[in-house]
């Protein structure tokens, strides 16, 4: 399977809020499995389907503890902890670079199954990030939004001397 081309920063698609699923059918499988060959490919931890122009409520992330990647259709994070932690983050729609983002280091996701099953869970640390950070990405929050605006600005900078352009998910491992 070819993986499909992936989108990059500043293609507006990335900070479009996607539209949620309605329909639970091959074609959602197709876009699924699309969406986990990229992740893949890329390599990443995770991706939500507005990274390769889809603009669904669909994100593929990797188990931290290995295994298959896991499809999370129309995920809202339905809790989250007072409790704050930084991960560094970045995407590979701005490859080369990275900054540490404060997110709530536990959460609670109510989301479906590609059939269409309701489900929901907990996580905590590292992976609760990476849910959190393709989640914004489905609301249309390119991670550097969650940056100060110095923050922001100085990380823009680093990535036009990278060759970036000049003006959105994936998270690094810790």
């Amino acid at each position: 399977m070819t993986s499909p081309r992936l989108l990059a920063y500043p293609d507006p698609r990335l900070r479009a809020v996607a539209e949620p699923v309605t329909v639970f059918d091959d074609g959602l499988a197709g876009l699924f499995a699309d969406l986990a060959a990229a992740v893949q490919a890329a390599p990443a931890i995770g991706l939500a389907a507005p990274h390769i122009g889809v603009l669904r409520r669909l994100i593929a992330v990797r188990p931290a503890t290995g295994g298959a990647i896991r499809p999370y259709v129309n995920p809202v994070v339905e809790w989250a902890s007072a409790e704050i932690m930084a991960n560094e983050e970045g995407s590979v729609a701005m490859p080369g670079v990275t900054a540490a983002v404060e997110r709530p280091r536990a959460v609670r996701v109510r989301y479906q199954g590609l059939d269409g099953a309701p489900a929901d869970e907990e996580a905590e640390d590292f992976h609760a990030a990476v849910l959190q950070h393709e989640i914004d990405q489905l609301d249309g929050i390119f991670w550097i939004d969650r940056l100060s605006r110095l923050k922001r600005e100085r990380l823009l900078k680093r990535y036009q001397k990278l060759g970036g352009r000049s003006a959105s998910s994936a998270i690094l491992p810790p």
